[in-house]
Formats: structure tokens, C-alpha cells, sequence
């Protein structure tokens, strides 16, 4: 089927950036590289120690099942030893999303001030989501391969949503990680206009990449990057920013500790959306990547393969955080 053409201007079921003053500016600082690239990499945004502490926290969550998980020894990093995972690595069951560790990381000082000056505003919503410790060179699952994908649907123009990720362990080249392909936010709108059947187009925020159209970018000078970074370090990167997480390389043996953190500004929320978070967070559950919007629970019980429910799941978390006035604001429980 031909490619059906569809602007902005032509279609009403298109929303634009809700705040476009943030792609215009002429910025010099760290936002001009999140402009030009789609994604940037903040040193030093949680200071060591408490990166550290907090990276602590979360092996000690993962060890709390009460198997035979030793971080010291390759051979128990096995789905066995481990609590039931979304993904290969990546936790959103059992609470995991609202423990305090989670909630620490997510309310550091250098964290929110970097997504207050992105978005012009110190009234911002955080998503609810997931935790990411990958072992390397696990010996019961198959290397995964490469999930080319964006976090925005095509029926969105311009900057809806900013992803991070707090970085707890080092990611250096081998290690496991972000993936990114620079500058392929600039060619959404083209891409999708010019190749895609509009009709294909759905409101999911998700889009995955096969081979075919990735070389659609490839041929326009886009090449995929693994993104390096240090122990506090934050990576942002724009929805519509070609990424995946990676693997780790048989060359690696460092453990990657990371926790996924979304911030956008309150005002950008619904009610009925505030209202399916605030459902969220009453029953600790998990959500998407977005803080404000495409709110989707995740993950309240935690089943087996033959369908039964984990024996270890959990109705709450290990270690609750206090309820501060800050932290239901940024949850969307409490208006601003």
C-alpha cells in the first residue's frame, strides 16, 4: 500500500507539543544538545555517595526474595534466584515502583532541578516507573536482541514527553545500556508523514522499528550510539528519540543498575488521567514512562509461567516513603 501522506494542518486527530516554547529557544546550555541530538547525558546529578547508597538499596530489595541470588557468584544469576520480571531485567511488580529507594532517587535535588529548568516549572508530575538491574552474561536466557522503538505515538508532534534514567552503576561501551539514535527526533514528523499508512497510526504511545525502516534513517546519516555514563549521572532523552536498551557484551561483568525517572509539568494532565494515577499509586502499582498522560497500570500482582501467582509477590512495598507534601504532589495525589 502507498504511503498516505497527513500534515498536521489536515488532521484533527494530530496533537501538537503542548509546550512548544521548549524546542525554540536558542538555549546554551545542556538543552541545546537534547535539541540537536535527542538526548543528553548529565554529570554528576546525585552525588556519588548517595547514588551509591541508593544502588545498595535497590540489590538489597532484589535479595529480599529469600533465594539464592549471591551478587558475587555468576552462577546464581538465574530467573530462579529472581523476582518475576516484566522484561529480561527490568522490575515493576511487587511494589518495586513506590519503595523508598525508588521514591529517594526520584525526589534527589539534582534530578528535579534539571527536569525544572527543562520544562520552566517546579510543579512536575514523575512517572511510576520501573527499576533495571541487568546481570551480565546470564547463563538461562538468550542475548536480546536490538528493540529499535519510540515512546510516542505518531499521532503527537513535537516534545510530549522527556524519559531519564538515573544512572546507578557505570555503562561504559561493553556494558549493558541505553542505546540512542542521535538526531532521529528531527525526522519523526517525516518519517511518518511520508512512509507510513496514517491508517496504521493508533493513540499508543509505543512504536517499534523493523530493519526496512531503520534504514530509512540510516540513509540519512543516522547511526545508532551506546550511551556511556557514570554512577549519578542522569540521561535524558526525547520520546520520539530512536532507543532500546542494550545488552551487555561477553566482554562485560558489570552489573547495570539503573531506575527509570519521566517528569512533566502538572498542568499537562487531565483530570481523568490524574485520577487513573492516583488509582496507581493507592495500590503501588507501576505505570508507562509518562508522568501525565497514557497512564496505564503495570504489573499489581506478580504470576508465574503456569499462571499461578507468585508466593513471594507483596501487596505494598519493603520499605514505604513518607508521604511528604512534595512526594503526593509529584505523584499527582495532591493538586499544586
Amino acid at each position: 500500500m502507498a504511503p498516505i501522506a497527513i500534515s498536521p494542518q489536515t488532521s484533527p486527530k494530530i496533537k501538537p507539543a503542548a509546550i512548544p516554547d521548549i524546542i525554540s529557544p536558542k538555549y546554551q546550555d545542556w538543552r541545546a544538545n537534547l535539541q540537536k541530538d535527542g538526548y543528553v547525558v548529565l554529570k554528576g546529578v546525585v552525588p556519588r555517595d548517595r547514588a551509591v547508597a541508593i544502588q545498595e538499596k535497590a540489590y538489597d530489595w532484589l535479595k529480599s526474595f529469600g533465594t539464592d541470588l549471591d551478587f558475587e557468584n555468576p552462577d546464581t544469576w538465574i530467573g530462579k534466584n529472581l523476582p518475576v520480571q516484566s522484561k529480561i531485567n527490568t522490575f515493576t511488580g511487587y511494589g518495586v515502583a513506590h519503595e523508598k529507594f525508588m521514591w529517594d532517587a526520584r525526589m534527589e535535588p539534582g534530578v528535579l532541578e534539571a527536569f525544572e529548568l527543562l520544562w520552566g516549572t517546579k510543579e512536575l508530575l514523575v512517572s511510576f516507573d520501573s527499576l533495571n538491574i541487568t546481570f551480565p552474561n546470564r547463563k538461562d536466557v538468550p542475548r536480546k536482541a536490538a528493540w529499535e522503538h519510540i515512546d510516542q505515538s505518531p499521532l503527537r508532534r513535537g516534545i510530549h514527553c522527556v524519559q531519564g534514567i538515573i544512572v546507578l552503576s557505570p555503562s561504559g561501551p561493553e556494558d549493558g545500556g541505553l542505546v540512542v539514535y542521535p538526531g532521529s527526533h528531527a525526522l519523526n514528523d517525516e518519517f511518518f508523514d511520508t512512509t507510513t499508512d496514517k491508517s496504521t497510526w493508533t493513540a499508543k504511545d509505543w512504536y517499534g522499528f523493523n530493519k526496512e525502516q531503520l534504514a530509512w534513517f540510516k540513509a540519512k546519516g543516522i547511526e545508532p550510539r551506546k550511551v556511556c555514563a557514570d554512577v549519578g549521572d542522569l540521561i535524558l532523552w526525547d520520546s520520539r528519540t530512536i532507543h532500546y536498551g542494550s545488552e551487555p557484551t561477553e566482554k562485560s561483568n558489570q552489573i547495570r543498575t539503573a531506575i527509570y525517572a519521566a517528569y512533566t509539568p502538572a498542568r499537562m494532565a487531565s483530570e481523568d488521567q490524574l485520577r487513573l494515577k492516583a488509582q496507581c499509586f493507592s495500590k503501588y502499582a507501576g505505570t508507562t514512562h509518562w508522568p501525565h498522560d497514557n497512564i496505564v497500570e503495570r504489573d499489581t500482582q506478580s504470576y508465574l509461567e503456569d499462571g499461578t501467582r507468585d508466593p513471594r509477590d507483596r501487596d505494598a512495598p519493603l520499605e514505604l516513603p513518607e508521604k511528604t507534601d512534595k512526594l503526593l504532589k509529584l505523584a499527582g495525589v495532591k493538586p499544586y
